[in-house]
């Protein structure tokens, strides 16, 4: 009898070390699925897309620094596309050089795909683009596609004298460029080959 009860202790000691590795254990699968950076509305001329932005590679904090107010550093609910950059080889090599200028810690990128109209970030921006119309974001995919053009987003919103703390936003829509940064988790997200668009943001002024 001996043996069995001094092995019980063992058994229960090792209890709250197993829990801890079991929780560890499901803990790593979620590594796989994606951060949340962002979620509110992208807007184009007078339309506004709810979309959630997840990150892809890259550092986090250089999202969370820049996608605010220039003025007061406060979360912006909505990013306004002010400007288009077409697809060429030349822009998108120079996009590519810029990526490495900065170095790991000085961009992130982001997979940007469609968001709950009725989460309270989309709500807020929503009550602020009273002007624009509502879309879908596969109808903001489908026009930089058919321009052949990335979105162009100056952050942070409304600029800032900081030229340190200041950076620019591309969002490519589906294509051989945007390809390159998604692995099978982003896919997996995306869904829909139509239905996504690719977030770059560096640091540093334009």
């Amino acid at each position: 009898p001996a043996p069995p009860t001094s092995a019980w202790p063992s058994s229960t000691s090792a209890g709250p070390r197993d829990a801890r590795a079991a929780k560890h254990a499901r803990g790593r699968p979620r590594l796989t699925t994606l951060c949340l950076a962002w979620q509110g509305m992208l807007l184009l001329k007078n339309s506004n897309f709810p979309s959630n932005m997840h990150l892809l590679q890259g550092d986090l904090g250089v999202a969370s620094s820049l996608l605010v107010e220039g003025s007061t550093g406060g979360k912006v609910a909505q990013l306004k596309i002010t400007q288009r950059l077409r697809l060429d080889q030349p822009k998108l090599d120079e996009v590519n050089r810029r990526i490495k200028v900065a170095g790991p810690n000085g961009y992130a990128i982001l997979l940007a795909v469609p968001g709950a109209s009725d989460n309270r970030s989309a709500a807020g921006a929503a009550g602020a683009a009273t002007t624009s119309t509502q879309r879908p974001l596969r109808n903001l995919v489908s026009y930089l596609k058919q321009k052949q053009a990335a979105g162009v987003i100056s952050l942070p919103v409304g600029g800032n004298k900081d030229k340190e703390n200041s950076g620019v936003l591309h969002a490519f829509p589906p294509c051989d460029f945007s390809q390159q940064f998604l692995d099978s988790t982003a896919k997996a997200l995306a869904k829909s080959e139509d239905d996504y668009l690719v977030m770059i943001i560096v640091r540093g002024a334009s």
